[in-house]
């Protein structure tokens, strides 16, 4: 619970629901807006569309690599001021993207645009609840997710809506608004809150964290191996999923699947709302293992599959299905699971760490599987994939057995 003037006080609740309507914002202006304005942006500033798609890799990139650089930051001021500097740096740089008036001028844009990202978003967003919910952290992550879940629901048709009557740089413009006047003014409220707590404590330099009961004891040399490994299994099945997402349709067309690709690719969106729901109400009094070799299986399961049964539409949407259940699942557990297995000192670090991995081959994966279909077609890239993911499932197994001896497998939240 965060102090707040006049005496008043903001619960756990409260400050899932401001952050939730952050999410939504910064998700949809600063990452999902991107697919709907490329065209137009590109035709503007006299790019090829696919170069238009390669700044934007440039640009996660650079964000992935400043993610354990912004992770000490969190821990060290409070996630809450590091996403109230990150709201007025991504309003910035949208207005400065939006006055761009060459095509390297909105890269370098662009790229601190992602920057800012790393800053508000999900990793960041984690610590603030860790920070100001304590052991209640695991089931208030889970919830927010479930709110978050539908930035692109909401953003891809607004950013659709309007620009049937604006341009890309306007659009910009009215996003940096939203950053300035909606986020920012969330996150100053948290972090001023916040600071009360700690001042009420009688802590200035560095951040409380309250310990989890549920951080399994290991010691120093094994935990850095599964952190190590928890790391590259996340990264491996973000690699898997992120190189379809960023061909879904296409992948699915030259499958055979024609006409019906786009409508099979829209029930990804719809299946990750629908397992947090249900991780929500079945999963978050248990230890977030169980859901994370769930998540990391789905994965390869779905690409296996597509890769067997098309041109069959029922697999098709049974492989999307899938897909989305993973992407869902692991949004929570990737924030639910360092908690669980590390406990809450360091976790902004241990996340920007997380972060850094998971982005820097997101960046990459869409390139490399454009390579691999034209190298080994477009079943054989899938098989490619699916032995990825494969392998980033292996790694979570290889923690689970390490760490079933230190655990019970159920958690109670908040315990």
């Amino acid at each position: 619970m965060l102090r707040l003037t006049g005496g008043r006080t903001l619960g756990p609740a409260g400050i899932v629901w401001l952050l939730g309507v952050s999410q939504i914002v910064g998700y949809g202006t600063l990452y999902y807006s991107f697919a709907i304005l490329a065209d137009d942006m590109a035709s503007s500033l006299g790019w090829p569309v696919s170069w238009l798609y390669g700044s934007f890799s440039l640009a996660l990139l650079g964000g992935g690599f400043l993610a354990p650089l912004i992770g000490r930051r969190v821990d060290r001021h409070g996630a809450a001021a590091v996403m109230t500097a990150g709201s007025a740096v991504a309003a910035a740089t949208l207005l400065l993207a939006s006055l761009a008036p060459g095509a390297i001028a909105f890269t370098a844009a662009l790229v601190v645009m992602q920057a800012a990202a790393a800053l508000v978003l999900y990793d960041s967003a984690f610590a603030a609840l860790v920070q100001a919910t304590g052991s209640d952290a695991r089931r208030r992550i889970t919830h927010l997710t479930l709110i978050a879940g539908f930035a692109s629901t909401l953003f891809w048709p607004l950013t659709s809506w309007l620009h049937s009557g604006l341009d890309w740089r306007e659009i910009l413009r009215v996003f940096a608004a939203l950053n300035l006047f909606v986020c920012l003014p969330i996150h100053l409220v948290l972090a001023r809150g916040h600071n009360r707590q700690r001042a009420a404590v009688g802590v200035t330099e560095t951040v409380p964290l309250p310990a989890h009961a549920d951080a399994v004891p290991v010691a120093p040399a094994l935990r850095r191996r599964l952190l190590l490994l928890v790391t590259l299994g996340f990264a491996l099945s973000n690699f898997a999923a992120s190189a379809m997402l960023a061909q879904l349709v296409p992948t699915l067309t030259m499958l055979g699947l024609g006409s019906t690709a786009l409508l099979v690719s829209s029930l990804f969106g719809p299946a990750q709302v629908l397992v947090r729901f249900v991780n929500m109400l079945l999963g978050v009094e248990r230890h977030p293992m169980a859901a994370t070799l769930v998540a990391l299986a789905m994965t390869p399961l779905a690409l296996l599959l597509l890769m067997a049964t098309a041109p069959v539409t029922a697999g098709a949407i049974a492989f999307a299905v899938l897909l989305g259940f993973g992407s869902g699942l692991k949004s929570i557990v990737q924030g639910t699971l360092p908690l669980a297995l590390f406990g809450s000192a360091a976790y902004g670090a241990r996340l920007g760490i997380m972060a850094s991995a998971r982005q820097v081959l997101s960046a990459i994966a869409p390139f490399a599987f454009a390579a691999l279909i034209g190298g080994v077609g477009g079943r054989g890239a899938l098989g490619v994939l699916a032995a990825i993911g494969g392998l980033g499932f292996a790694a979570l197994v290889i923690v689970a057995r390490a760490t079933s001896a230190g655990r019970e497998t159920p958690v109670v939240a908040g315990a």
